[in-house]
């Protein structure tokens, strides 16, 4: 899901989890940053009964750390990036961004899949 810059991201949080949650998606474990604290982890277990676990830094941590699972993201998007239409925010709406993501995705997942078929 794709919002504009001006969502903050508890905001944003609510509204992926809340989408989920339409489509019937059940989820087992959603590990967040401390970023989403304000009131999201309380509101998605209340009303979702979704399981959210932040991710704390650790203790004493200054500057940048690396954080528990967040290569998990940052590989993602480094996958994502690799598409010309996402190596840049061309897009005028938010839609046709979630559409090229979708694109993207599903072409990464069909190339793993036709690897591992090959094999």
């Amino acid at each position: 899901m794709v919002h504009p810059a001006n969502v903050s991201e508890s905001a944003g949080a609510r509204l992926v989890l809340a989408k989920a949650h339409t489509a019937g998606r059940r989820l087992g474990k959603i590990w967040i940053d401390g970023g989403y604290q304000a009131g999201v982890v309380a509101w998605a277990q209340a009303e979702l009964d979704y399981p959210l676990e932040v991710v704390p830094r650790p203790p004493g941590g200054i500057g940048f750390t690396v954080l528990p699972r967040r290569w998990v993201v940052e590989r993602t998007f480094a996958w994502l990036g690799r598409y010309r239409r996402l190596s840049k925010d061309y897009e005028a709406l938010t839609a046709t961004s979630e559409a090229m993501i979708w694109a993207a995705a599903g072409t990464t997942m069909v190339r793993r899949l036709a690897k591992q078929g090959a094999s």
